[in-house]
């Protein structure tokens, strides 16, 4: 009698495992793009294009602009820390479980850096200029700044820059005021100090070694807070020379982002609680703007 073997008819065929559906790799490709920080980057600078007063057609080309840059160096980055997320066992990193794939990936992100190319120009020569100079900075990060004790470096100037793209845009091409300006950079720069707070770890493991994660976490969470609280006093009492009594309410929850940042339990620190306040202390100083009708010299507040 011959021993069995598994050649033949009778041979059982191994379980058929399923592959990503095609919902499920769009899905995946929408994860790898940073969703929500390029959301809040997109909706602050709809909410900064009212309140400049852009017209209608001049704020919808600013905002895909941006959401194009965005998007640009949300899947940049999946792509080029491939090698490093599925070392380093990222579940929540598409490309790492499999969930989107590197060739989609790296081709919708330079896709999306073509197609901001002309959006940004279409703002005028300078605008453009200046925003895309802040997506190049976004790039760079990718790339190596954020390994480095430079990783601050591409979100002070992206941010600060921001305000710039857009009062450029306007007739005329003004320059926002230099508080404006430096709001701006000091609110970018913490966000990124807070964004790193969740993924700390992990980039330690994989040898990404930039300014926050060489300040550990509580150094870490202490300068996101620190430049928050800086932020929102410089934007508050930069347009009239004092803080006005609406300003107070961000200063405020920045004054406690510095004592929980400084005092707080760790378990604070490590999810996206954070990145989440900054964003929101964001929103609420443009709302301030607008309440307080306060735009740069040379723009006016839409009605």
């Amino acid at each position: 009698m011959r021993p069995t073997t598994d050649e033949g008819p009778h041979r059982l065929a191994a379980p058929a495992v399923p592959g990503p559906t095609e919902r499920s790799l769009v899905l995946g490709l929408l994860k790898a793009s940073h969703p929500v920080p390029a959301a809040a980057v997109t909706v602050l600078t709809a909410l900064l294009a009212t309140v400049f007063g852009l017209d209608l057609a001049s704020g919808a080309l600013a905002v895909a602009a941006v959401a194009a840059g965005q998007l640009s160096i949300g899947w940049s980055n999946d792509r080029l820390d491939l090698v490093r997320d599925r070392a380093a066992g990222r579940r929540d990193k598409p490309l790492a479980t499999g969930a989107a794939r590197p060739g989609t990936v790296g081709a919708a992100a330079c896709t999306a850096l073509l197609v901001c190319v002309p959006l940004s120009l279409g703002c005028g020569l300078l605008a453009g200029a200046v925003h895309l100079g802040g997506v190049a900075g976004g790039w760079a990060y990718n790339l190596w700044l954020k390994r480095t004790v430079l990783s601050w470096l591409p979100y002070t100037v992206a941010s600060g820059l921001l305000p710039a793209f857009l009062t450029l845009a306007l007739p005329g091409g003004p320059w926002p005021p230099p508080w404006l300006t430096a709001a701006a950079a000091l609110l970018g720069t913490g966000a990124h100090f807070a964004n790193v707070l969740p993924d700390l770890d992990d980039d330690l493991a994989s040898g990404v070694r930039g300014l926050p994660q060489r300040l550990g976490r509580r150094g870490c969470s202490a300068s996101a807070a620190a430049l928050t609280l800086a932020s929102c006093v410089t934007l508050t009492a930069g347009p009239g020379g004092r803080a006005s009594l609406a300003g107070a309410a961000p200063v405020g929850v920045a004054v406690a982002l510095c004592a929980v940042a400084v005092a707080g339990p760790p378990a604070l620190l490590r999810g996206r609680g954070p990145f989440v306040a900054i964003l929101a202390l964001a929103g609420l100083d443009v709302v301030l703007l607008v309440l307080a009708g306060t735009a740069p010299a040379g723009a006016r507040i839409a009605p």
